[in-house]
């Protein structure tokens, strides 16, 4: 354990070094695209590559994950919207469970029935802590899972909920505002989540330039995920060189 990406993650938060992930979603990603994508990725400052979205055909990230692993030394790390996006070809595995909301097949319901799928497999299983906060219209997490995000200007209510997350035991507590959020989680709502957390933060969502990272790095986050902006426009990567 001692090498593991869970205590690698621990470890650069504790040092403030600031991490990146570059989110994939199998449903939204051109396969063929895959090698000069993830060339880009290895050039830039990313440190981790997320795969995951919040519908994905079955089958479908076992393949792609399969495929990113030719191309990169990164680690690959399963953010998945269901049971069905799990495959043992991946590193790690965020475990999320949806404490923003009540819905309890997504506070404990996928869990349970991912125990099969999960059980023998050698993947390094991170428990996740996952907030979805309001940005300024319904996203596809919001309908998939039957949720309500959390209201932005009620920030003491989100730290509030990060807090219960971390005393639950969950290692990672994720901010999120969604994929293509309007407005991304403000720097108010991290820096007042991290100045209460003793586990690593993670933010993402509607984060679409450089000033945008630095504003979250700035403000507490750890680690940030950038998914929205690289489908997009690839030339996001020119600003993120090593």
């Amino acid at each position: 354990m001692e090498n593991s990406l869970y205590n690698s993650l621990y470890e650069a938060s504790e040092k403030g070094k600031k991490l990146l992930a570059v989110l994939i979603d199998p449903d939204k990603f051109e396969l063929s695209n895959t090698k000069n994508f993830i060339e880009k990725v290895n050039q830039s400052v990313a440190t981790h590559i997320f795969v995951g979205g919040s519908s994905v055909a079955e089958h479908l990230t076992d393949i792609l994950v399969s495929e990113i692993k030719e191309h990169t030394q990164l680690p690959v790390v399963l953010f998945p919207g269901d049971v069905t996006q799990i495959t043992n070809k991946a590193d790690a595995l965020l475990f999320l469970s949806l404490i923003s909301g009540r819905n309890p097949e997504y506070l404990i319901g996928k869990h349970v029935a991912s125990v099969s799928k999960l059980r023998g497999a050698n993947l390094e299983i991170i428990p996740t802590g996952y907030i979805l906060v309001q940005n300024g219209k319904e996203t596809a997490v919001q309908r998939i899972t039957a949720t309500v995000p959390m209201p932005r200007n009620n920030i003491q209510s989100i730290v509030d909920t990060a807090l219960a997350g971390q005393l639950l035991g969950m290692k990672l507590i994720y901010l999120e505002a969604g994929s293509g959020a309007l407005h991304p989680i403000t720097p108010e709502i991290i820096q007042s989540v991290k100045s209460e957390l003793q586990i690593p933060l993670i933010v993402g969502g509607g984060i679409r330039n450089k000033s945008q990272l630095e504003t979250a790095y700035k403000a507490g986050a750890d680690l940030v995920v950038i998914g929205t902006a690289f489908e997009n426009d690839e030339s996001f990567f020119d600003d993120l060189k090593l």
